[in-house]
């Protein structure tokens, strides 16, 4: 099942999609849950009730998603828990040693935007911001010391995101944070495709451009730790919990550390396309603060 958020008033809610039309899941299920969260607090249980009720037929009447403005597809995660160096090129690219367990770190909820938001910085605090494509995990139950065989059984399902990085302020603090949490730094979406219908995530094409140039081309069998991997690891120090999202890693090819380096611009077009998930859009844009500007 493909999942959307979308936003209504001051609401963000919960969308079901079959193809190109899409569907309210309280229209599907009106004792159901209308939110991404109430989907998650009603566990495995809930999700089946409203695939049970996705009948296709029902679509002819839903509205088409370039309709609806989409949020990102959990709006606000519990956490962003991120892994770096996860890919060989890229590591080869940074001239960095291999890694020898996943390299977590974080990026602030408070970064988080959904598909056709823009990203959006002041040149005078960032001049060195950076693409990076990932595949994200959408934690659906709790995970705590599971084993790297049973830690699929704890996903939701999987989206597309950008883990839109400042370098200058990364470098220069000498950790990845800050530099990776400025407000919409986290681009996720367009939706969240369910684990059943990901047969495997670690056989999937991932790519970026920049303007339509293709500058990211891999597949997720290139990274390091797998999902599994990933998720047993974290879990060994502390909780996943439902809503969490993984994002786990970006292949070479990123702009800093090509020759010359690649950097984003204003009017920039960013387009991470997954297989079997879809295309994730952002435009950036510059966002000079009130007093520099005065």
């Amino acid at each position: 099942m493909r999942l959307i958020s979308y936003r209504e008033g001051a609401c963000d809610l919960l969308g079901v999609v079959s193809g190109d039309r899409w569907l309210p899941a309280s229209a599907l299920l009106p004792s159901g849950p209308s939110t991404m969260n109430e989907l998650l607090d009603g566990g495995s249980s809930m999700l089946a009730a409203l695939q049970a009720a996705a009948d296709p037929g029902r679509f002819a009447e839903g509205r088409a998603l370039d309709e609806v403005e989409l949020e990102a597809p959990v709006p606000r995660p519990g956490k962003v828990v991120a892994i770096g160096r996860n890919y060989r090129e890229h590591v080869n690219e940074e001239g960095a040693d291999a890694p020898g367990a996943p390299l977590v770190f974080s990026k602030w909820p408070s970064s988080v935007v959904g598909h056709g938001g823009a990203i959006r910085w002041d040149p005078a605090l960032a001049t060195q911001v950076d693409y990076e494509a990932e595949l994200a995990v959408v934690i659906g139950r709790v995970a705590r010391r599971v084993s790297e065989a049973d830690a699929l059984d704890h996903v939701l399902g999987y989206t597309c995101l950008n883990d839109v990085s400042a370098r200058d302020i990364q470098f220069g603090d000498g950790q990845w944070t800050r530099g990776k949490s400025l407000d919409t730094f986290c681009p996720m979406g367009p939706m969240l495709v369910t684990a059943d219908e990901i047969a495997d995530p670690q056989d999937l094409d991932i790519t970026c451009r920049v303007d339509g140039k293709l500058l990211q081309n891999a597949n997720t069998s290139q990274m390091y730790f797998g999902v599994a991997a990933i998720i047993s690891y974290c879990s060994q120090s502390f909780s996943l919990e439902p809503g969490d999202v993984i994002a786990t890693g970006t292949p070479g090819g990123v702009g800093i550390f090509r020759d010359p380096p690649v950097l984003l611009r204003d009017g920039d077009e960013v387009v991470v396309e997954i297989e079997s998930i879809g295309r994730l859009v952002n435009t950036c844009r510059f966002e000079r603060a009130a007093a520099a500007s005065a």
